[in-house]
């Protein structure tokens, strides 16, 4: 079984002008993310993963462990409307040689406890990846409590059960559940590089940034490592800015300014989104978007 560990980045979906999945870009973005020093892929919420089809859903699963060819880890975002659904893509991921799966709730309505507990059961019983839990509720909703958290990993144990905890304060929901869980839980984090520092120091296992400015987490994790606290200031504070500029309309924002980004840097051909969305670049927000990417390619520099 891999052990999923350090860097692995949220893959961005990209899209041809007729609105199917641009599969050269695709593979351009996960060459380049290995080029990067990424351990693994991911897919999730700015993978726009939630605006495809079902029959997209697996057919990026597919088309993600071909061209991975082995490199890395796979982790495919399963996470449904209905536990039916969850499971039927459980099941592609890992019949397409996934090496995890991840799944947040569904969005749609607020679950019982015991509601939650029976969705992630009925996954985690389904398949024999790992299963990573993610709470993504900074997004979606309600956050997943901790005793639901170490109830399935008393029940499954560490190597079954993953988490990504995302409710806020991410700092000390992190440590709640370091804590309680008595370190048993490996954790990652993805607040795209915003709190990867206070999160290391917590003890996480990993980050799922996006893609846009992967080869400066990198060194930010690299330095984090080998306790470099120089560095890891140098590059912190220009990602901080940048990231904290790319949410400030929310998950539409984040996307779209990674789309930017990775047209600009020449990895996808395009930034076309999935509709409907509700937030778009103007001129003023490009502009100081470029600033703050030209201060993180200075800061990687350095």
């Amino acid at each position: 079984m891999t052990q999923l560990h350090g860097i692995l980045p949220i893959v961005n979906t990209p899209f041809l002008d007729n609105g199917e999945i641009d599969d050269t870009s695709l593979q351009r973005q996960i060459d380049w993310a290995f080029q990067c020093g990424a351990q693994g892929l991911c897919t999730g919420m700015v993978s726009e993963i939630l605006r495809l089809t079902s029959d997209e859903r697996i057919d990026l699963t597919r088309r993600l462990v071909a061209h991975c060819n082995g490199r890395g880890a796979v982790v495919m975002s399963v996470g449904a409307e209905s536990t039916k659904q969850a499971i039927l893509f459980a099941k592609e991921a890992e019949q397409a040689g996934c090496s995890a799966v991840m799944a947040i709730p569904p969005t749609s309505v607020s679950l019982p406890i015991s509601e939650v507990i029976s969705y992630y059961h009925a996954i985690a019983n389904h398949i024999d990846l790992p299963l990573i839990v993610q709470d993504a509720s900074a997004y979606v909703g309600e956050p997943i409590p901790i005793s639901v958290c170490v109830e399935l990993l008393d029940q499954y144990g560490p190597n079954k059960i993953l988490f990504k905890p995302e409710a806020t304060p991410m700092g000390p929901h992190l440590s709640a559940l370091r804590d309680a869980s008595q370190r048993r839980a490996r954790m990652f984090e993805g607040s795209g590089g915003v709190l990867l520092v206070d999160s290391y120091r917590r003890g996480v296992a990993g980050t799922m940034p996006g893609m846009e400015i992967l080869s400066a987490i990198v060194a930010l994790w690299n330095a984090l490592q080998r306790k470099d606290e120089k560095a890891v200031y140098r590059l912190y504070f220009p990602i901080c800015a940048l990231v904290v500029q790319q949410m400030q309309a929310g998950l539409d924002g984040y996307i779209a300014i990674e789309k930017y980004l990775l047209v600009k840097q020449g990895i996808l051909a395009n930034d076309h989104r999935r509709r409907p969305y509700n937030w778009s670049l103007d001129a003023e927000t490009r502009a100081e978007v470029d600033r703050l990417f030209a201060a993180v390619s200075e800061a990687l520099e350095t």
